[in-house]
């Protein structure tokens, strides 16, 4: 790798969805997004993204296929590698909001036009909606 290539940190996110509603959480950006978070060395992304669904939710999940990867600018001059997965939660247990959120909420898959989510995020759910993924 030549000393001009671009390094980016790497968050795995999890399109959780169940009826056809997928859950967002609220960052302290004030922005709903995906469940998930950073890659640590020592880990796959379908372990990091079970990993943090369960530190952020209290909830297991099988981890299913890739979905998407895209590069994100969350603040200016901050880019972040996305890498989304479906994944589907072990039970019907209810999902329970960590302290790294503000809060959590259950969305209509469908009908997402309302918020402020970023294209990749939508690629994302709208891929796992349409294989059933719920």
């Amino acid at each position: 790798m030549s000393a001009g290539s671009p390094r980016f940190p790497v968050s795995v996110k999890g399109v959780v969805l169940r009826a056809g509603r997928v859950i967002l959480l609220r960052n302290e950006r004030d922005e709903w997004e995906l469940p998930g978070g950073r890659l640590e060395a020592d880990e796959t992304p379908e372990g990091c993204v079970a990993r943090e669904i369960e530190e952020e939710l209290g909830l297991g999940v099988s981890v299913g296929p890739l979905l998407d990867c895209w590069l994100y600018e969350p603040l200016p001059g901050r880019r972040v590698l996305i890498v989304t997965y479906g994944c589907v939660a072990r039970d019907d247990r209810a999902p329970a909001l960590s302290d790294e959120h503000r809060a959590l909420a259950w969305f209509d898959a469908r009908a997402l036009d309302a918020l402020a989510l970023p294209a990749g995020y939508r690629r994302a759910i709208a891929r796992w909606l349409a294989t059933d993924g719920a």
